[in-house]
Order: structure tokens, then C-alpha cells, then sequence
């Protein structure tokens, strides 16, 4: 992780952003059991209580440890197993074997985690601007956990054969249909993307830089489960026409025929066939809610049946330029997130919330692109190769977090998070 940050330079308001990031993390994991906590459902994902571990351990290593004269760790063991991509800091626990780490347990790991936290406190009004710098990019970095925590919790719950709730909470009454997909023309020409220097941002998000725009327009809101449900009736995951070659070849191995957590009650061909499992459990499909838990691959083949094709992502970022990134649904407090209906959103054709929405580019450095020193130098610019970027924010990520520059990239066959697609097409 890294970054091209202003930071909050009142120590208070720092300390105010600090407490409501790591008060909410402690939220999230509230009504969970120590099983809860520790299961792992696959090798991309993390147990909760290690997202709770290793967001500690970044900021008693690289703020106390490195900034804070005289502070022991907590326990030597723990930058062993909660380090995660560091190589400067050494070896460490399997990704794929942190499920297998019953010890320390949850109320050890909130223990460590109070701890640090009064060590934060009462270091902060004597910390350089170095120190602070790092606190903002440790909000940042816990913020980005949160939303992996809650959709890791989701692929371990969904895991279980009996379908329990997270979160158990009564479904509003589902809205009959979307309202019908609007296209909005995009500009043409030559326009400027990525970071702009006011505020925290992830070093990937910059430098800003100029990129050419060809006519071309994107729909006004995400793809909906209905739409979805017409794209399965119409055989879209058996014809290899709409598929890119590696898609398909996925499809084929993994046996894929509808987005993840989506459980088939029928012939398949209409919404009331389908239900779909969430931190609220097993429920009915929302038939005009965006449909989520897509790949890459899924959202272009979808794409391409429809006639359109997935937006870069210079369009996209220059589409949503006067959006309110903290609009749409997002995480507020601890609960049953899912996305909702375009129509209950707080702002009609907003680009921001609910999904995470693909786009065709490529995760790949912008033109003069350095990651910073350090360690923390580490997070982004290795992981440039194979991946796809996303953007906007999901009904998982806390509100504030992102921003029309932000970059979400995961590979093209992963979807356990809340991924979705809006559409684009030339003109």
C-alpha cells in the first residue's frame, strides 16, 4: 500500500478519522464467535479476525515500531503471522493457511488491537509529519479491509449448508422492475484523469495525465439481476460466441452458470426462479437491484450479448467527474450491506455504491507512475500484471472512502466481491 497523501494536519480530527475507522472495525466483528472469526472459506479470502490482525499489525509496525521510541510489540510472533505482501519485512504465514490459525483467538486479537490504540493516542501530538502521513494511509489501509472482511465473512457464511445469516434482517418489499436503461453521451477529445493532488489518494491513482476519448456513450445506471436472469434464458454462459477465450475456458472448468451466491428454485428462465444468498442470508432474487458477485469475464460476456461492451476506464472516470463519490448505498455501520434497487438510490444514475463496477481496462501503471519508498511502496505497483481495474465503490466499502480516481483491480475470474457492470458502446 502506498501513497500520494496531504494529510489531516489537526492532530484531532486525525485522531476523531482514526477512532471511527477502528471503532467500525470492531462493529463489524461484534456478534461473531471465535469460529466465525477464524474460518476461511478459499485462498483469496481471509479469515475476519486476521483482517482485524494484520490492519493492527500495519500500524504497530510501520508507526509505532518505526516512529515511536521505547514501543515493544505487542507479541513478536504476530509480524510473522499477519504480515501479508512485505517482502521487506520478511517471511511469513501462508495466504492460504491463515483458517488454520485457531491461536491467537478473536478476544486476544481485540486485546492487541486496544492496546495499540492507546499507544496511537498517545504518541500522536508529538509524531513528525512522517508518522501522520502513515496513520492516514493505516485509515485508508483498515477501510480497504473492512469492505475484504465483510465479503470474506460472506464467502465463508455461504460456505455453510444450512445458510445462516450474518446479519438477520427482514427484506423490503422488492420494486416489480428497473426503471428501462438510458444511455448518456460521453465527451470526445482530449481529457484528464487520475489524482489531482488535493487530498489522500493511492500512489496508483496518479500522476494525472491526459488521455484521448472517442464517441462513445454508458448507460445511466449497472446492469440489474433481471437483466442478468434474460442473459442465462437466452443460453448466454453455453455460447461461446459472447466469450472471451480464457472466459470460456473458465465456464467450462468451473461449471459456472449464474453469478456467485445464486441459488436456481426453478426452470431458471425467470427472476422468481432464482434466489441469491447475502450477510442477511437466503432470500428471493431483487429483480431490480444490480446484480453482483460477477467476474470479469461474466461482465464482458454479458457485454457482448447486449450489443455494448464494458467502459474504460478513462470513460468511466470522466463520466463520473461530478458524481458524489459518498452517494449511493455504502457502509455506514455494522450490518446486512447488499446493494438496492436504482430506484431507492440517493442519487438516480449515480456512479457511486452499490457495485464495484468493471471496466475493460487493464490494471497497469499511468504514464511517469513511481511507487513510493519503503515497504509500504510494495502494495500496488507489484501487483500491475493480469488484473482488471473496477471503479466506483460497493454497498461494502465505507463511505468516504473512495473517489472518482480510485482504482479497484482484481483478476478476471474472481468475483466474492461486490462486482458489477455498467455498460458502454461507441457512437
Amino acid at each position: 500500500m502506498a501513497t500520494r497523501a496531504e494529510p489531516i494536519s489537526d492532530w484531532p480530527e486525525l485522531l476523531t478519522a482514526y477512532r471511527k475507522t477502528r471503532d467500525l472495525s470492531a462493529a463489524l466483528v461484534a456478534t461473531l464467535s471465535d469460529a466465525d472469526a477464524t474460518i476461511q472459506a478459499h485462498p483469496d479470502a481471509s479469515p475476519a479476525k486476521w483482517h482485524l490482525a494484520h490492519t493492527t499489525w500495519f500500524l504497530e509496525t510501520f508507526v509505532l515500531r518505526d516512529h515511536v521510541a521505547g514501543y515493544r510489540a505487542f507479541d513478536p510472533h504476530f509480524a510473522y503471522l499477519f504480515n501479508s505482501y512485505y517482502e521487506a519485512e520478511g517471511a511469513r504465514h501462508a495466504r492460504a493457511r491463515r483458517g488454520m490459525l485457531a491461536r491467537p483467538g478473536l478476544d486476544q486479537i481485540l486485546a492487541w488491537r486496544q492496546v495499540v490504540d492507546d499507544a496511537i493516542e498517545r504518541a500522536l501530538p508529538k509524531l513528525s509529519q512522517g508518522a501522520t502521513d502513515l496513520i492516514t494511509l493505516g485509515i485508508n489501509h483498515e477501510q480497504q479491509h473492512q469492505e475484504l472482511l465483510l465479503t470474506d465473512l460472506l464467502a465463508s457464511f455461504a460456505a455453510n449448508p444450512i445458510d445462516p445469516a450474518v446479519w438477520s434482517i427482514a427484506r423490503d418489499r422488492p420494486v416489480p422492475m428497473p426503471e428501462p436503461m438510458d444511455w448518456n453521451e460521453g465527451r470526445t477529445g482530449i481529457v484528464e484523469i487520475g489524482h489531482a493532488g488535493f487530498g489522500f489518494a493511492f500512489d496508483c491513482e496518479g500522476p494525472r495525465h491526459r488521455v484521448l476519448l472517442h464517441p462513445h456513450a454508458i448507460a445511466d445506471r449497472p446492469v440489474t439481476n433481471v437483466e442478468w436472469v434474460g442473459f442465462i434464458a437466452d443460453g448466454g454462459y453455453s455460447r461461446p460466441e459472447f466469450w472471451l477465450s480464457d472466459g470460456w475456458a473458465w465456464v467450462g472448468r468451473e461449471k459456472i452458470e449464474a453469478p456467485l451466491y445464486w441459488r436456481r428454485d426453478g426452470p431458471g428462465k425467470d427472476v422468481a426462479d432464482w434466489s441469491a444468498f447475502g450477510l442477511d442470508g437466503l432470500h428471493p432474487l431483487h429483480p431490480a437491484a444490480p446484480v453482483t458477485h460477477i467476474a470479469h469475464y461474466e461482465a464482458d460476456a454479458y457485454a457482448r450479448w447486449a450489443g455494448a461492451r464494458l467502459p474504460t476506464e478513462a470513460e468511466w472516470e470522466d463520466a463520473a467527474r461530478n458524481c458524489d463519490p459518498a452517494a449511493g448505498t455504502q457502509l455506514d455501520a455494522a450490518g446486512p450491506v447488499r446493494p438496492r434497487a436504482g430506484t431507492r438510490s440517493d442519487s438516480p444514475g449515480q456512479m457511486f455504491g452499490d457495485v464495484w463496477e468493471w471496466t475493460g481496462s487493464a490494471y497497469l501503471p499511468y504514464p511517469g507512475f513511481t511507487p513510493v519508498e519503503g515497504a509500504v511502496g510494495e502494495y500496488n505497483g507489484k501487483f500491475m500484471s493480469g488484473q482488471s481495474v473496477l471503479k466506483g465503490a460497493s454497498c461494502a466499502t465505507p463511505r468516504g472512502h473512495s473517489r472518482v480516481s480510485y482504482r479497484n483491480f482484481f483478476y478476471p475470474w474472481q468475483r466474492w466481491q461486490f462486482t458489477g457492470v455498467r455498460l458502454a458502446k461507441d457512437l
